[in-house]
């Protein structure tokens, strides 16, 4: 709002608003509104949540020195979205349609973790959704980015090609296009790229929620990963870099650095909050909006394969739940860790929590300078 009225409409009467069009100016304005609103309403939402009783039930199977945050308000994803959504709104270019693409995926990823952690405070318990029910949500609300990128991609605005690390001429396309010739079969031409996009999507969403088990653990991680996004959606669109760095230059996809800065500033924000020991737990409402916010981001650049450096952690906390899982129905109860997702099993190895957070943090940043390294390693 402010770009299309201080630059779009005032800036030819007041040369002084040409600054409005510089996209870096705009990213760390919009991350200092997105920390400002965070920081200053932060308050008002823990007050709230208390207020209406709105608090977290710990699961009786986690770690016993958990049990004493039972009843620390919950939901606090709704402060994160709010941080994120109106800077966006505030200091981005509203007519780019990849804006609202992202913005509409974070807020309806958001509502899913909102309905889940909803059915938690009614019934007074650690259990929401159930999985499947959570994950069909999930793939559908990633099913519906994937069919909007492939209308883009059909009106020439996007690519279906991915992006390969360490391979600048290996660009597979996930088209299917001898479905094409096949009579009442051509809707099925774009079928492996919705998949992919939904496994993408979906999976970066649960990979942070289930990171989401100690004070400040995820929201730092998202931080660094917002941070790497920030750089790659930059320098995807500018034309320099992304000629320097043998990138396909994507100038509309450049906007979203605006969104990224946001999703810097929030998560900074909601931080101060959320250290430990924590005043308030962003919930599936936060978890669920920050991983889709990644995941989609990740997909409009095409850096979907670099989501396992970008968010180096968060797939860590994954692959640790599913090799659990697997270990304890294949092997007849034996199970890898002492406890999943991962860090789970060094609390209970002696670490202390803010040991665990820490040392995460420093993977994650380790992760994502990896991943940007990678781009010049073509």
């Amino acid at each position: 709002m402010l770009y299309w009225l201080l630059y779009q409409k005032l800036f030819p009467y007041f040369r002084l608003f040409r600054i409005f069009r510089y996209l870096t100016f705009r990213t760390v304005f919009a991350s200092l509104t997105a920390l400002l609103i965070g920081l200053l309403i932060g308050p008002y939402v823990i007050e709230k949540l208390r207020e209406f009783q709105i608090g977290q039930y710990i699961r009786e199977e986690g770690p016993q020195s958990h049990q004493k945050k039972s009843g620390t308000p919950t939901m606090g994803g709704v402060l994160i979205c709010i941080s994120i959504l109106v800077p966006t709104l505030m200091w981005s270019d509203l007519s780019n349609p990849y804006v609202w693409l992202v913005m509409l995926s974070t807020l309806a990823f958001g509502a899913i973790g909102f309905a889940d952690d909803y059915i938690k405070v009614v019934h007074r318990q650690n259990q929401g959704l159930t999985a499947r029910a959570k994950l069909g949500l999930q793939f559908v609300v990633s099913a519906a980015v994937a069919a909007t990128l492939v209308v883009m991609e059909i009106r020439g605005g996007y690519s279906t090609r991915l992006m390969v690390p360490f391979a600048k001429r290996f660009r597979p396309d996930l088209v299917w296009e001898w479905m094409g010739y096949i009579p009442h079969m051509h809707w099925l031409v774009f079928l492996p790229f919705v998949v992919f996009v939904m496994i993408v999507i979906a999976g970066a969403s649960n990979s942070v929620n289930l990171t989401d088990g100690l004070d400040g653990l995820a929201i730092g991680c998202t931080i660094i990963a917002a941070g790497a996004l920030t750089v790659l959606t930059y320098v995807s669109g500018h034309v320099v870099f992304s000629d320097y760095l043998e990138l396909q230059r994507m100038p509309m996809v450049s906007e979203l650095t605006v969104f990224c800065g946001s999703m810097v500033g929030a998560s900074i924000g909601f931080l101060w909050y959320n250290a430990h020991p924590a005043e308030i737990f962003m919930g599936d409402v936060g978890s669920l909006a920050l991983g889709g916010a990644i995941g989609t981001v990740a997909v409009v650049i095409k850096q979907e394969l670099l989501l396992p450096f970008i968010g180096g952690v968060f797939i860590l906390e994954a692959v640790s739940v599913m090799l659990q899982v697997g270990s304890y129905k294949l092997r007849n109860g034996k199970r890898i860790f002492k406890m999943a997702p991962l860090h789970h099993h060094f609390e209970l190895m002696g670490w202390s929590e803010s040991k665990v957070i820490a040392r995460f943090w420093i993977l994650a940043l380790v992760f994502a300078l990896f991943a940007l390294t990678t781009l010049k390693l073509r």
